[in-house]
C-alpha cells in the first residue's frame, strides 16, 4: 500500500514559519480524530524547532496529550543516550514533559539489538500491529493520523536509502538497513514506504540552503526514495524560501 497522490507543497518565509505552520497542522490533524490519535515522528535538525513549540503553552494546551501516542519513522541503532538517537532528542525537546510514557513507542535500541537492525525492526513491527490490531493494512483504515518526514542530502527519507533494498520492501512494516549511506554510518531501523503511506497526512519539513540542490532534483522527478514516499491520503511539502531552488514557480 504505497501511496499515490500529488504532493502539494506550501512554501513559507523561514525556519520560525516552517515550525508554527507545521504546528499548527499537527494540531489540526489530531483534532480531527476523536478517539486514540498516532503520530509518527521524524529525526533530523528540522523538526526540532516543531517539538519545541508543541511544548509551549500556546500548543501545549491544545493537544489531548492521554489519547495521542508517538511513534518514530526511523532510529540510529544507538545508546538512548547518544545525541544521535532520534526519539531521545523528540523526548528532550517535548514528549518527556506532555506526554505519558505509555504513548511515546520508541523503536528499541538497547544493548542487545545495537548490533541486530533485522530484531530491533521485528519487534517494532510488532508493536506496530498490535497497536493497530491487523498484521495487514488496510486502506481505508490508515495507521498513522500523521507522519513527519525529513529529506537527505542524498533524497533519502527515513532511513530510506537511494538503491538500497529496503526502499523496494512491500510486505514488510519495518526493515533493518545494516549502513546509512550518509553519515553517520551507523545501523538503522526504518519504517517502509507503505507503512509510511498509511496516513491521512505526510508531512514533509524542509528547510536551508543546504537542501536546495536536493530539492531540485527532487521537483525534475528524479526517482529518489523522497519522491516516492507519498500518503494514501495527503502529501505536503513545507519549504522555506532558502530551501526552494531558483526557478521555482509553485
Amino acid at each position: 500500500m504505497a501511496g499515490s497522490g500529488e504532493r502539494r507543497i506550501i512554501t513559507v518565509a523561514d525556519p520560525a514559519a516552517l515550525a508554527k505552520t507545521a504546528a499548527e497542522r499537527v494540531i489540526a490533524k489530531i483534532a480531527e480524530n476523536n478517539s486514540r490519535v498516532a503520530v509518527c515522528l521524524t529525526g533530523g535538525s528540522s523538526p526540532k524547532a516543531l517539538y519545541e513549540l508543541l511544548a509551549t503553552p500556546e500548543y501545549r494546551g491544545r493537544i489531548p496529550w492521554d489519547r495521542v501516542h508517538w511513534f518514530i519513522g526511523d532510529e540510529r541503532l544507538v545508546p538512548r543516550k547518544d545525541p544521535l538517537h532520534n526519539m531521545s532528542m523528540a523526548r528532550q525537546a517535548f514528549l518527556d514533559r506532555c506526554a505519558p510514557a505509555a504513548n511515546v513507542h520508541p523503536i528499541p535500541t538497547d544493548t542487545a539489538n545495537l548490533k541486530d537492525p533485522d530484531k530491533s525492526a521485528a519487534l517494532y513491527e510488532n508493536e506496530l500491529m498490535a497497536f493497530y490490531g491487523a498484521e495487514q493494512l488496510d486502506p481505508a483504515r490508515p495507521l498513522f493520523d500523521l507522519v513527519l518526514m525529513g529529506v537527505g542530502p542524498d533524497g533519502h527519507t527515513a532511513s530510506l536509502f537511494p538503491g538500497y533494498p529496503a526502499v523496494e520492501e512491500t510486505a514488510r512494516w519495518v526493515v533493518g538497513v545494516p549502513k546509512a549511506n550518509v553519515e553517520p554510518f551507523v545501523p538503522r531501523v526504518s519504517l517502509t514506504l507503505p507503512a509510511l503511506a498509511s496516513c491521512r497526512e505526510m508531512l514533509f519539513e524542509i528547510a536551508g540552503q543546504s537542501k536546495r540542490a536536493i530539492l531540485t532534483r527532487l521537483f525534475a522527478g528524479e526517482n529518489l526514495p523522497a519522491n516516492r514516499a507519498r500518503s494514501i491520503r495527503e502529501t505536503i511539502w513545507l519549504v522555506d524560501q532558502a530551501a526552494l531552488p531558483e526557478d521555482f514557480r509553485g
